[in-house]
Order: structure tokens, then sequence, then C-alpha cells
């Protein structure tokens, strides 16, 4: 499981045990036991994080889920937001090898992440040092997504692929790429983190 997995994952298990044990003794109704067993199972699932080798490209995904826009700025550089749904896996990952300069907290609301004004969400905006430019990443929380969790702080080295950070109950994360780097991907595209190759050969 992720690094950021809660404390309370394991004594909602536990719970679940007792009231099975409960039930079995006739002290309890059945339904409790599968009901917190349900809730356990949806949380463990949540919070998978699966081993993942990093596929070949400058540029990979940092979020599972689906692309919701392909933005081409004035500026030459794309912005890239992918959508990631309660049943994505949540643990983000460094698109391409860097060094975080800056991390920016900036408050705000808890609109559906898939919304244009979701603009106004809660979100933690990463500055990354690339081979190939700077790099803008930005997680931003959803309705369900009460808490962004970094795995890195300012100064860090992060390898391509390697675990970033982790944002809980459903949301989206924005890429801004490097002048000069042609997108490969399309909105409803289906991308997984470090496995999908964001930038045209």
């Amino acid at each position: 499981m992720a690094a950021g997995t809660p404390g309370w994952l394991a004594s909602a298990w536990t719970v679940s045990l007792l009231a099975g044990g409960l039930a079995a003794r006739g002290r309890l109704r059945w339904s409790t036991p599968l009901l917190t067993a349900g809730f356990s199972a949806a949380a463990t699932a949540f919070f998978r994080d699966p081993e993942r080798e990093p596929v070949e490209g400058a540029v990979l995904a940092a979020a599972d889920g689906v692309v919701k826009l392909v933005e081409q700025r004035p500026d030459g550089r794309v912005r890239i937001a992918t959508y990631m749904s309660l049943l994505d896996v949540h643990v983000n990952r460094a698109p391409t090898d860097a060094v975080v300069r800056a991390l920016e907290h900036r408050p705000g609301g808890y609109r559906p992440a898939f919304r244009k004004d979701s603009e106004r969400n809660e979100r933690l905006a990463w500055t990354l040092d690339t081979p190939l430019g700077e790099l803008e990443l930005v997680q931003i929380a959803g309705v369900l997504a009460r808490r962004i969790v970094p795995y890195r702080r300012p100064g860090e080295r992060v390898r391509r692929g390697e675990r970033i950070g982790l944002i809980r109950f459903g949301s989206r994360v924005d890429l801004v790429l490097p002048a000069g780097i042609e997108p490969a991907v399309s909105v409803r595209d289906r991308v997984r983190a470090g496995r999908t190759r964001l930038d045209r050969a």
C-alpha cells in the first residue's frame, strides 16, 4: 500500500474481524461485519500502490486516469489534465528525472475535479527542474479528496517513475510540459503513472 496509507485502515480490518466473531456467536447481526468488511476492502483497494517499471520516453504520465484536457498555451507549452476516479491508483509519480525546485500549497474548495470551476480547488503546485526545462505538476483536490500528501521536499532529486505523492479520494493532476514537447495523448485517453509516455518521439 501507499506510504500515505492512513493508520486507521488496520484498525478498520480489526473491527471487521471482531464484528465477524461477535456475529458468529449471535451477538451481532451479520450486516454489521459485512458493512465494515466492505468499507475496509474498498479503502484497501483505494490505497493500493503497485510496483511499476517506467517505460521509455522523455515525459511519463504522473497519474492514473483519463485525460480530460490537452491545452496548447501561447508560450508554446502544453497542459495535460488527468482525472482520477475512485477506482484509479492515487499514488502520483515523477514524470521525468528532476530536482524539486519548489512546492506551493494553495487552499481552496473541493468541487468535482472534472468540472471547470475546480480551478479554484485546493492544490499543491510542484516546480521541477528537468533536463528538458522547467516542468510544472499540480495535484488538485476533488470533491472527496481532502488531503494531498507529498513524499518529496524542495531540493530533493527524483527519478522518472518514482513515487512523489498521494491524493486521497478522487482528484486531478495537471502537467505543464516544457515548450517544444509535442503531446502524444488526446482527450479521453486512459493513462497510467510511469507506464504511459506523454511526449511524441
